[in-house]
């Protein structure tokens, strides 16, 4: 059974941005640089973004004072979490995981600049 995969063609045009800040930027940046960087890239693609967007945090149908600041919020559905790190680790991806269960999101992607190759990783709740 093929299944259709969620935001396909947002979460490619998303992909597609942080490839092109990558490869003119290379590695080694700072995570904020690569922030403004994508948004310049975002901008040019027309692709419609949200950036440092507070999101509400419910707890047992209670939403909390303390909210989440996203990196990018894209197309209003996809959270788009950015990293500059010689590695991601499973607390990267368990924070990104606790971010869509917090806000009821469903896809979100976790963008590394920070080695030689673009990382990304989706994922769907």
């Amino acid at each position: 059974m093929i299944m259709e995969l969620i935001y396909k063609s947002e979460v490619y045009n998303i992909i597609g941005a942080a490839m092109e800040v990558h490869k003119v930027l290379g590695n080694g940046f700072l995570e904020a640089v690569y922030q403004e960087a994508l948004g310049v890239e975002l901008d040019e693609r027309d692709i419609p973004f949200e950036f440092e967007k507070e999101i509400p945090v419910s707890y047992k149908g209670v939403v909390l004072k303390k909210a989440y600041k996203a990196d990018f919020v894209c197309y209003d559905k996809v959270i788009l979490e950015l990293k500059a790190l010689s590695t991601l680790s499973t607390d990267h991806e368990a924070q990104l995981l606790n971010y869509l269960k917090a806000t009821g999101f469903k896809v979100g992607l976790l963008v590394n600049f920070g080695q030689k190759s673009l990382i990304y990783k989706r994922f769907v709740m």
